[in-house]
């Protein structure tokens, strides 16, 4: 399994997920990101996730396949 974290900036409270999932190059568009939510292949925190604009806080684990992030 590959863990990876993602630090907020100074000031953020949050990121969405459809956001992460770009950053992280998990996604090449955003297009992209929203069929990996919507078809399931994404958790947080444990939970199967279907919302596009979920958004992350410090501390939350997104996992897909065999990738986990870490909000910081």
């Amino acid at each position: 399994m590959q863990k990876d974290s993602f630090t907020l900036k100074e000031g953020e409270e949050y990121i969405e997920l459809m956001k992460l999932l770009k950053i992280k190059r998990i996604a090449q568009t955003g297009g992209h990101a929203k069929i990996i939510i919507e078809d399931g292949g994404v958790s947080v925190n444990g939970e199967q996730e279907f919302r596009k604009r979920k958004k992350l806080r410090k501390g939350d684990l997104v996992e897909m396949d065999e990738i986990q992030i870490v909000i910081e």
